[in-house]
């Protein structure tokens, strides 16, 4: 089973991101990935939206999570925004900036890539046995 939405870069777009990773890892009865999961969603379209936002685009985010095998789920999140994420260095009072660390500490792999169809880049993380980059 796989899910995939498309939608509109607006904030509000993050809860039904999260719905949608929590309904289908209620499908594959893998409650056992739902916490960490949902959060690493909810930074990957966050940063996607943010990137979105300052830089004034205006195009689809695109979010899709599948099983490639049984044992490994992977996310990734599509945005025509130019530039790439890295997982940055805040301080301890920066109000934002810890999306790709969190990512980067919480997925058993993750990266962002540039290549496939149609222009932008891809956020993607997976969480399961022989993760590796697609």
């Amino acid at each position: 089973m796989d899910v995939s939405l498309v939608s509109p870069p607006h904030p509000a777009w993050v809860r039904p991101a999260r719905e949608a990773i929590r309904a289908l890892l209620a499908a594959a009865d893998r409650p056992d990935l739902t916490d960490t999961v949902v959060l690493l969603t909810s930074e990957a379209v966050t940063n996607a939206i943010n990137a979105y936002a300052a830089r004034g685009c205006t195009t689809s985010v695109t979010l899709h999570a599948g099983w490639p095998d049984p044992a490994r789920l992977r996310v990734l999140v599509h945005d025509e925004a130019p530039g790439l994420p890295v997982a940055r260095r805040t301080a301890e009072n920066d109000e934002g900036g810890r999306g790709m660390r969190l990512i980067s500490y919480g997925a058993d792999a993750w990266g962002v890539c540039a290549h496939g169809p149609g222009s932008g880049k891809a956020t993607w993380f997976e969480l399961g046995p022989r993760a590796a980059m697609p």
